[in-house]
């Protein structure tokens, strides 16, 4: 008796190099917080949907939904720099849609730097 076991898919989707971790690492390293976006406190998540040529490189990039103060500017730069590996398909040329979302998230105050001061009087002689 045979087992039923799924088809495989004959169309294998793209991957970035290093999975998940390695596209999150990628964009921490890349991302760049917007001076108006820092200015005003702005906080969010950008989806951004793109495509994908037979290369993986990013050929087409739209803002789903947006927060406004550059962020949906930098967040389509951000991943129109993404690159990823593309299995081969027979010599088909396909073009692959996906959507990403990116969270800007306000970096966290630095503490003020901690001074001590040591003062000595001397009182004057008369």
């Amino acid at each position: 008796m045979k087992k039923n076991r799924k088809p495989e898919s004959f169309i294998r989707q793209p991957k970035f190099p290093g999975g998940t971790k390695g596209l999150d690492e990628f964009i921490s390293r890349n991302l760049k917080y917007p001076p108006l976006a820092l200015a005003s406190k702005v906080e969010g998540i950008v989806k951004v949907n793109f495509d994908l040529d037979f290369h993986g490189k990013v050929i087409r990039t739209k803002v789903n939904e947006g927060i406004g103060y550059g962020c949906d500017e930098e967040a389509q730069r951000l991943v129109s720099l993404l690159k990823f590996e593309v299995p081969k398909h027979k010599g088909l040329r396909i073009t692959f849609h996906k959507s990403l979302n990116i969270r800007f998230r306000l970096p966290d105050k630095p503490e003020p730097p901690k001074f001590t001061f040591t003062y000595e009087f001397i009182p004057r002689k008369k």
